[in-house]
């Protein structure tokens, strides 16, 4: 999913709104889409998040108060969000910023039908991971 074509559209206004925790992106004039914080930390593009290979995700619970503490530019290509649980691995290419901000019911279903399937409450918090557990 990740990686740029002359078609990805990349942002031309990020705009984040830290009481409301919703990161706002907007295209042209008149194009803008207002992601929510938890939304963006359940996704994360991050090894940490989605695993090494199909199958190998770690589903993300307890991110309903998470707050960005930090937005790094990554080349011409993406953003690097910081979060406020500690996550800053997860380098959000333009096509899954815009894939999240104009799929975001649909993105939001997959999620929790996720949570139901696990029989996991969506505020949970995560387990703790094993030691030497880390993604390198």
């Amino acid at each position: 999913m990740s990686g740029l074509t002359s078609t990805t559209p990349i942002p031309t206004g990020v705009v984040l709104h830290s009481k409301s925790r919703v990161l706002e992106l907007q295209y042209g004039e008149k194009e803008s889409y207002r992601v929510p914080f938890e939304l963006l930390r359940v996704y994360s593009p991050s090894a940490e998040v989605q695993g090494h290979g199909p199958g190998q995700e770690t589903l993300q619970t307890g991110k309903r108060e998470v707050a960005i503490t930090g937005i790094e530019p990554v080349g011409h290509y993406a953003l690097q969000l910081s979060f406020s649980d500690g996550h800053n691995t997860g380098i959000y290419s333009w096509d899954i910023l815009y894939d999240l901000a104009t799929k975001q019911d649909e993105r939001w279903r997959d999620y929790l039908t996720k949570l139901q399937a696990a029989g996991i409450d969506r505020d949970a918090p995560m387990a703790a991971k094993p030691a030497g557990g880390h993604c390198h």
